[in-house]
């Protein structure tokens, strides 16, 4: 008796599963803990940033601030980067145009880095490029955004 109880109702919790909400909720839950990760990252740049505050003092003044600067577009490319996961909350898609940002943020702060380390002018001209291509699209993406409707 009991056992055909219990075949009915997994029978039943059979018919009732539904990959989608599986899926949504198992997304959500990875995403939970990649936001973890990525507020841990982020405090751990502001300490190593606090922490390169003391090459003010030790070193030539010019060194301490690119490296204060690269660390400072780090942890605000790794915060662009949890803007676009809690996107995917709120909206339940990611944005294209959070990407957009995210990689723009990136790529500035390798131009910086590049300017700050050596100067190789074909390096500086791709980069360049590839921002400004990056522009271009942030701006398209925001004019013909899917979620404007035409009349």
């Amino acid at each position: 008796m009991k056992l055909e109880i219990s075949k009915g109702f997994l029978k039943n919790r059979w018919m009732e599963f539904n990959p989608s909400l599986f899926y949504e909720r198992l997304a959500r839950w990875i995403l939970s803990i990649l936001i973890l990760a990525i507020l841990s990252g982020m405090l751990g740049g502001v300490i190593i940033t606090i922490l390169h505050l003391r090459l003010l003092s030790t070193r030539d003044i010019e060194h301490a601030l690119r490296v204060i600067i690269i660390d400072v577009l780090t942890i605000l490319a790794v915060l662009e980067i949890s803007r676009t996961t809690l996107a995917y909350f709120s909206e339940g898609r990611v944005k294209v145009t959070y990407i957009i940002d995210t990689v723009i943020v990136i790529m500035v702060t390798e131009v910086m880095a590049c300017l700050f380390k050596e100067f190789d002018l074909y390096k500086m001209g791709m980069l360049t490029f590839i921002i400004l291509t990056l522009c271009v699209m942030r701006i398209f993406n925001v004019k013909y955004s899917p979620s404007i409707k035409y009349e």
